[in-house]
């Protein structure tokens, strides 16, 4: 595995620890992770990591700034 490859695997996981642990995905940090997941190969920790974030935006411990500005927009 490439340095560089390894390097996007823990940016994966680093923008997933700071959403969960500030309890908020910004626009920005949500792009990021989707290009960082699409062009990335990575491994099991990184999807768990993924599936423990949508997880918690499920249950309303992670919110999403995509999503409220969704609904000021349809408000």
């Amino acid at each position: 595995m490439k340095v560089r490859e390894i390097q996007q695997m823990s940016k994966i996981c680093e923008v997933i620890q700071h959403s969960l642990k500030t309890g908020y995905l910004t626009q920005d940090a949500e792009e990021e992770l989707r290009q960082l997941l699409q062009n990335t190969k990575y491994g099991a920790s990184e999807l768990n990591a993924f599936a423990q974030l949508q997880h918690a935006a499920m249950q309303g411990q992670v919110r999403q700034q995509s999503r409220e500005n969704l609904k000021l927009t349809l408000s």
